[in-house]
């Protein structure tokens, strides 16, 4: 009765948990490993689409890139020469205009040296005039005096009392130019003294034509004075325009000679930047066209790549969702969700045929012995049966039980009544009338026994009848078990090959040839706009693959376990069949 009542606590929650089993077995077995590859499938779809984005978007940087760094190295071919020009002409006229400026320099130093010569002449000049023009205004008044005294007839007294104009006309006979007979005619009448001579009047003549002709010659002097003066003025203001104008001309070009110096160095500053950045951008042109026929190759591959790894998830999806592979799996494999819940029931059942077969009842009471056999039998169905068994055991149980008490009541009475009987012989006819009433009804409770174990016989007859037709499906099923088993494991295995070609082809048995990755372009340029970005290394759904290839390398060990586990239990219920 113990060991009914804990295969029923042990086997109740077991029944609820096959019957859900049952239930969800319909789902397919391999539907969560085809999930995963289907989850991959469109990851790498939804990745493709991303990347396709991306490389639009980079083939646009480069068309733009290009356009723009094409357009900067036109505008600088056309502006290097005209820069170059322009360079050429300032330091061209920077030149002239230090040329022009040494010149007007030595032009100042000529007005200069010019004004100081005629100033120094000017002044030779004057003291010579006015020493000349003494000496003529001397000797005119000496001779005017002589005319004036010789025609007051004051001759001798003239020649005794002015000895200075006396000698001064002496000197005059001497130093002008005159006759031979004019100069002794003169000399004479100075050299007199005293009284008057009677060749007065001509001697009057000739001082006359003398003073006549120092006049004239004193005018001239002056006027030659004048116009040398004239000429000086003249001379001075010309220099000192020039002067002005070249110190000035000096001041504008050295001016404008500074200026031309910060152009010619803003001029070489601007034409080396442009010439750098002609270079850099022709540079950038070439690393862009270079970079961009690397990446659009990278594409390429890329997208080859991603196709055969489409077609690998693809092609092992096919294999693994085929109709027959999904009907086989359906009879080889539990479904990933309730693997645990299977080896928890087999540990339950385990555990049941323990207590069972522990009992003192097992090899003694049928019931049991049918309970054993039926708890390690792997045909479907047979579950119900069981529970249906220990529920009419634990029906008989329960009324042995009552009939136990019944019995336990009696004997008790029995015990009691014996005692009376020892007490008080009066009640023996009574006690024994009852005694004879509590014996029919025993009588009536064997015969309900004997009725009771004549249906336990037929029951049982029934049970060794079902026990045959079990047993021949059990082996029915272990040979279609085996059978599916192996074909399931060949199919898991090829399913796992077809994904090991694309991710693993060094472990593939296909012998597929190996996909090289693809990595990313590392482009080192400088651009002058960062390109946008576009991916990393392709990367191949190693990880995610990995766990279904696991789950499948996991199904096909579930398999092995099974195809010996099946063989083993096979042997043992063939053998618990034939003890039965």
């Amino acid at each position: 009765m113990q060991a009914a009542a804990l295969c029923w606590a042990l086997l109740m929650p077991l029944g609820s948990a096959v019957h859900r089993l049952n239930t969800q077995a319909a789902a397919n077995p391999i539907r969560r490993v085809v999930n995963l590859l289907q989850d991959m499938q469109k990851r790498v779809e939804v990745e493709g689409k991303k990347e396709k984005q991306l490389f639009e978007k980079f083939m646009c940087y480069c068309k733009n890139g290009a356009s723009d760094l094409e357009e900067a190295v036109s505008a600088a071919d056309n502006k290097i020469p005209k820069l170059e020009s322009s360079l050429a002409e300032a330091e061209a006229l920077k030149d002239q205009l230090v040329k022009d400026i040494a010149k007007a320099r030595q032009a100042v130093s000529d007005a200069k040296d010019a004004i100081a010569i005629a100033k120094a002449l000017r002044e030779k000049e004057a003291g010579a005039f006015a020493e000349t023009s003494a000496d003529y205004e001397a000797n005119i008044a000496a001779l005017k005096k002589a005319i004036a005294s010789i025609e007051a007839g004051m001759a001798g007294k003239f020649l005794q009392t002015h000895s200075s104009t006396v000698s001064a006309l002496q000197q005059l006979a001497i130093n002008r130019d005159m006759s031979s007979a004019d100069r002794d005619m003169l000399s004479a009448f100075l050299a007199q003294g005293t009284g008057y001579a009677p060749a007065s009047g001509e001697i009057t003549g000739i001082l006359k034509q003398m003073l006549e002709t120092m006049e004239r010659e004193l005018s001239e002097i002056i006027a030659a004075e004048k116009k040398s003066v004239k000429d000086f003025d003249l001379l001075v203001a010309a220099k000192q325009k020039e002067l002005e104008a070249n110190t000035n001309g000096i001041e504008s070009k050295m001016e404008r000679a500074a200026e031309l110096g910060l152009e010619i160095v803003e001029l070489k500053e601007d034409l080396d930047d442009t010439s750098k950045a002609q270079g850099e951008n022709k540079q950038f042109l070439a690393e862009i066209a270079k970079s961009c026929a690397t990446k659009e190759e990278e594409w390429n591959q890329r997208c080859k790549v991603r196709a055969d790894e489409m077609l690998a998830i693809g092609e092992t999806i096919k294999i693994l969702n085929d109709d027959d592979a999904l009907d086989l799996f359906k009879k080889t494999l539990p479904t990933t969700a309730l693997l645990q819940t299977r080896s928890s029931a087999a540990d339950v059942r385990q555990r049941a045929v323990q207590v069972l077969k522990s009992g003192r009842g097992y090899g003694l009471n049928p019931h049991l012995d049918f309970i054993v056999l039926s708890l390690q039998s792997k045909a479907g169905g047979h579950f119900d049966k069981i529970i249906t068994m220990i529920d009419e055991m634990v029906d008989l149980l329960t009324s042995e039980q009552v009939e136990d008490d019944v019995k336990k009541t009696w004997c008790e009475k029995a015990l009691d009544k014996t005692e009376d009987e020892q007490k008080v012989l009066e009640r023996k006819v009574s006690d024994l009338a009852k005694a004879q009433e509590d014996g029919k009804d025993m009588l009536s409770t064997l015969t309900d026994e004997i009725e009771a174990l004549a249906d336990g016989i037929k029951k049982l007859d029934k049970q060794v009848a079902e026990a045959n037709e079990q047993r021949h499906e059990e082996n029915t099923e272990y040979k279609e078990s085996m059978a599916a088993n192996v074909a399931a494991k060949k199919l898991l295995e090829l399913a796992k090959d077809r994904l090991a070609q694309f991710y693993t082809p060094k472990l593939a048995k296909g012998g597929a040839a190996s996909l090289a990755d693809v990595t990313l372009h590392a482009a080192s340029m400088a651009a002058p706009q960062p390109p946008p970005e576009t991916w990393g290394a392709y990367k191949k759904k190693t990880e995610e693959s990995g766990g279904v290839v696991m789950m499948l390398t996991i199904m096909i060990k579930d398999v092995d376990k099974e195809l010996t586990q099946s063989k083993v239990e096979e042997n043992e219920a063939q053998k618990e069949y034939e003890t039965l």
